[in-house]
């Protein structure tokens, strides 16, 4: 969580509350190797920086939304030779390119008409070899060969102004939403296709570079199994579904015309894979949350640069965002936000809860409280499926405000909320000095050891051993072999 004031400061009505949290917690949820093509809503810029060319601008949005640029002389060298060696092999040898890393943990990858390549630092991370940064790599570049970026940024164009149309003609709001939900629709299954083609040339690419094809199959396949462990959100959607209106279709399916593509080219096992190399580059690359963000230790957030910590409630899978700190409860039901946001010093915490930025506070629910020395204030607000414990906490200069949202009666969720905001706190030194980020270290596999030896050297508290198997690309039950390198995430 950067220090950005999210919610405008208003949030019109209770159940568009529920939405945003559980919407937001769902969307972020949904780490997957998408491409520049989905329709992200991307930040806006200061003023000067419309009078940027498109490409300029559009990089500055990128930059703004996934955590600025990754500086890492190593791999952007690594990066840099695959790059030549498959625009060698390409269909345009001509065309040129320029990566950058994404300081992002999201697994992303895209590219923009001009060539202008992006690699997020958690794509990165789940890569195991050259062969999948190369399939990566070489499915963008084939977007751009196929001039997908371009058309996109058409059919982007013509949405909007469809949504503008739609949206000035239209008195009924829902005639307007369903005019643009279909243009959207339109554009999410011809993205679709552009995919699948784009998958085709990109494995052609690779083979030719001398890259083992089957290293789509095995970046695509790890990629559905990280998706996989991302926790369902309350709202009961599956986030490995929430890709429907992106531009690519279901993970499963790419596996499939992945592997189709690359048995035209080589067999599996041949083709260089070059995994030593790769690992070396990535060996210490930070991994999940930028430090500068705070980190998620299990149900405990910290935040060493803001200086404040909080534990959720029991059950509860927390996620970190740039805007906020979401959280949602293993099985549904409940959800928590967590953001700041800039109260002025003279408005009372109280004033600020019934000020209107959520609708239907009961001004009897109204109350002012201390937590950890932090003056606050808490009220009630209701919707029509949703209930919302919402506490502000004046902590220095700027306000922390909680939405803990229940689908239950709130008496039931109502303790364990409290419980939860009384251990937000000021982090000592000593804390917040020993606040360490994860970070990927490679080591050797020794004659016998098995996946849960290496478990136990990693300082991941959800799901150890699922996640090592998968940035490592291994199935449960693969037996290790001596001499071999593998990644460990550690503090």
């Amino acid at each position: 969580m950067r220090l950005t004031f999210a919610f405008g400061d208003k949030c019109r009505g209770s159940s568009r509350m529920a939405a945003a949290v559980l919407l937001a917690f769902a969307l972020s949820g949904c780490a997957s190797y998408v491409n520049g093509y989905r329709p992200v809503a991307l930040p806006d810029l200061p003023r000067q920086a419309d009078t940027l060319a498109p490409n300029q601008r559009e990089h500055q949005r990128i930059l703004a939304t996934y955590g600025g640029a990754y500086q890492n002389a190593r791999l952007e060298a690594l990066i840099t030779r695959v790059v030549e060696q498959l625009v060698a092999a390409s269909e345009r040898p001509d065309l040129k390119y320029k990566v950058t890393i994404l300081n992002s943990p999201a697994v992303n990858a895209f590219a923009l008409p001009n060539g202008q390549l992006y690699v997020t630092r958690g794509l990165l991370a789940l890569a195991s070899d050259n062969a999948e940064l190369a399939s990566v790599l070489s499915h963008e570049m084939a977007h751009v060969i196929a001039r997908h970026a371009a058309i996109r940024e058409d059919q982007v164009r013509q949405a909007a102004l469809i949504s503008r149309v739609a949206t000035d003609v239209f008195n009924d709001p829902q005639m307007s939403a369903l005019t643009l939900a279909k243009s959207k629709l339109a554009l999410a299954g011809f993205s679709r296709a552009q995919e699948l083609e784009a998958d085709g040339i990109g494995v052609g690419i690779a083979s030719r570079a001398g890259y083992d094809s089957f290293g789509a199959v095995r970046f695509l396949s790890a990629m559905g199994r990280n998706i996989a462990m991302r926790p369902t959100s309350t709202s009961g959607i599956d986030p490995r579904l929430l890709d429907f209106l992106s531009s690519h279709p279901a993970t499963p399916d790419r596996v499939q015309n992945a592997k189709a593509n690359a048995r035209q080219y080589t067999a599996p096992g041949t083709g260089n894979r070059e995994k030593a190399t790769y690992l070396a580059a990535i060996d210490g690359l930070p991994y999940g949350e930028d430090p500068s963000e705070g980190f998620v230790r299990g149900r405990r957030f910290l935040h060493p640069k803001l200086g404040f910590t909080f534990l959720a409630p029991e059950a509860f899978s927390l996620d970190n965002t740039a805007q906020a700190v979401l959280g949602v409860k293993d099985g549904g039901g409940q959800a928590l936000r967590l953001d700041v946001v800039r109260v002025a010093a003279e408005q009372s915490l109280a004033d600020y809860l019934k000020s209107g930025w959520i609708e239907n506070v009961d001004p009897a629910s109204l109350g002012d409280l201390t937590i950890n020395g932090f003056p606050a204030a808490t009220a009630v607000a209701t919707g029509e499926q949703w209930t919302f414990r919402l506490y502000a906490i004046r902590f220095g200069s700027e306000v922390y405000r909680f939405v803990f949202a229940s689908k239950s009666k709130l008496q039931e969720s109502d303790r364990a909320f409290r419980e939860s905001v009384e251990t937000f706190r000021r982090l000592s030194l000593s804390e917040m000095n020993g606040a360490k980020p994860l970070r990927l270290k490679v080591v050797s596999v020794a004659p016998g050891d098995t996946p849960e030896h290496f478990v136990r050297q990693m300082t991941v508290a959800d799901r150890p051993l699922e996640r090592f198997l998968v940035i490592n690309g291994l199935e449960p039950g693969e037996t290790l072999k001596g001499g071999d390198k593998v990644k460990i995430v550690v503090e």
